[in-house]
C-alpha cells in the first residue's frame, strides 16, 4: 500500500460516514465534542489536504492560511464531492516543498518539506480527526463504522499482533 492509497481508503470511509448522516445530524453540535459538529471535523480534514493540493501547486503550504469554506461542514453532499475531488488529485510524484507554520503571535517557521511527507502528515491528521468523529457517533446509533476508522495503522497493527500471539 502506497500512500496515496492509503489516503483513499480514509477519504472513502469519510464518504461512506457522510452517506449515513442527514444534514442536520452532520451539523448538530455535539457535548463530547465540545460542542463541534462532525461537519465541522470533516471541514477541516478536507481543508488540510485541500491546502496540501494548493502548495503543491505553488511550492509552499500553509495550513494556517486556509480558507474556512463554511459549506464544507454544513452540506455534507458538498463535502462527499469535495472528497471526491481529494481521491483525483493525489497521484503525484514527490517534490519538495516549504512548509510556513505559525507558532506564536509573530512567529512563523519555514521548514523544508516534501510532498509524500506533507501526505503522511494529513494522513495522521486525518485519522486524529476521525477518532474524534468516532467519539461522538453514540449519538448517532444508526451509523456504521468500520472498526478502523479514526485508528491509527501502527494500532491495527499492533491489535492484529496481539491476536496472533494471544492464539500461540
Amino acid at each position: 500500500m502506497n500512500a496515496q492509497s492509503a489516503v483513499t481508503g480514509l477519504l472513502r470511509q469519510l464518504d461512506e460516514m457522510l452517506q449515513q448522516l442527514s444534514s442536520e445530524q452532520y451539523c448538530h453540535p455535539l457535548a463530547v465534542l465540545s460542542g463541534a459538529t462532525i461537519g465541522q471535523h470533516c471541514r477541516h480534514v478536507i481543508e488540510c489536504f485541500q491546502e496540501m493540493d494548493k502548495g503543491y501547486e505553488a511550492g509552499i503550504i500553509n495550513y494556517d492560511g486556509r480558507r474556512r469554506n463554511l459549506l464544507l461542514e454544513t452540506d455534507p453532499q458538498y463535502a462527499r464531492r469535495r472528497i471526491t475531488d481529494l481521491e483525483n488529485n493525489l497521484d503525484r510524484p514527490d517534490i519538495p516543498l516549504l512548509l510556513c507554520a505559525g507558532i506564536g503571535d509573530d512567529i512563523t517557521l519555514r521548514l523544508s518539506s516534501s510532498y509524500y511527507r506533507e501526505l503522511y502528515h494529513n494522513i495522521d491528521h486525518a485519522v486524529h480527526h476521525m477518532a474524534l468523529i468516532r467519539a461522538g457517533m453514540p449519538a448517532f446509533p444508526h451509523v456504521r463504522l468500520p472498526d478502523s476508522f479514526g485508528v491509527a495503522w501502527a494500532t491495527l497493527k499492533f491489535r492484529s499482533a496481539s491476536i496472533v500471539q494471544n492464539f500461540n
